[in-house]
């Protein structure tokens, strides 16, 4: 596994409050890696040491091969990071909110329209920030990370607050970027979008990542009652252990046509991080 981003223990706390205790974890490069946890349970923290923003306590992060404390402007230009409300303009239009940062990178006019129209902001582009709703802003947010073409995105609760179809554009605009080889590190208290977009995920609490793995395997590590679940033609559900003596009640009722659906009953993260913690993903 090559690695984009290395975490060794990493401590902070703010004056008596230990906000990250012991933090590890690699992220591979061209993955999506997930820090999963509720609010409060330090993920804007850990993201800000990553990318260099915080110097943490004690442990190391490394980011592309370097110390997070020793990153120089260059290689920062090589990240991409998306905070609430960070680096938008109110007053701006969409299109000169661009501008600004493409003025930074000596990127050309012909990149602005070309990222707002992969974000679905071309008809918006002369629309102040300030006119946008939440949705549309976090797409400009998500612009202005992209506009430079970063081979590592960050994104903090890049779909928090959001209604369900902007949510899921803009995780489709996110797996576009992982298909395109971009290293990405997301925080969220979406357990569903956890297992939608990510390769592995790490869950956080308290300040301790409490597991971490692939989001299907660690579903399946946890998987304690291992029944199945079937919905019957007739709208009867049945549930029936997951073992070699339930074989000949499947088969019976595949035989009969009676099955509609047959799963499996593997918990979700919801339920793993609150087996493991007692508490829910709240926002």
């Amino acid at each position: 596994m090559i690695k984009a981003i290395e975490a060794k223990n990493i401590c902070k706390s703010f004056w008596e409050k230990k906000v990250l205790d012991g933090i590890s974890f690699d992220v591979e490069k061209g993955g999506i890696c997930g820090l999963l946890g509720p609010s409060g349970a330090g993920k804007t923290t850990l993201i800000k040491i990553l990318t260099g923003q915080l110097e943490a306590d004690s442990g190391t992060s490394i980011v592309n091969g370097i110390n997070s404390n020793a990153l120089t402007g260059a290689e920062c230009r090589k990240f991409g990071i998306m905070m609430d409300n960070f680096g938008l303009y109110e007053r701006l239009s969409c299109y000169d909110n661009l501008k600004v940062f493409a003025g930074i990178y000596g990127i050309g006019k012909s990149r602005i329209y070309e990222i707002l129209e992969a974000v679905g902001l071309a008809d918006s582009a002369k629309k102040a920030a300030s006119e946008l709703s939440k949705g549309m802003s976090s797409r400009l947010r998500l612009a202005r990370v992209l506009l430079h073409n970063p081979e590592i995105i960050f994104l903090d609760e890049p779909t928090s607050g959001l209604d369900p179809a902007t949510a899921e554009e803009i995780q489709r605009l996110i797996l576009a970027e992982k298909a395109k080889g971009r290293t990405i590190f997301l925080t969220t208290h979406d357990m569903a979008e956890a297992e939608k977009l990510c390769c592995d995920i790490a869950l956080l609490n308290d300040g301790k990542i409490v597991e971490q793995g692939n989001p299907k395997e660690i579903c399946r590590r946890y998987n304690h009652r291992k029944m199945l679940k079937i919905h019957l033609k007739s709208g009867e559900d049945m549930e029936i252990p997951h073992d070699e003596k339930s074989a000949e009640i499947v088969a019976n009722l595949l035989r009969k046509g009676t099955a509609e659906t047959i799963h499996t009953s593997e918990p979700n993260l919801e339920a793993v991080f609150m087996n493991l913690t007692g508490k829910e993903l709240a926002k």
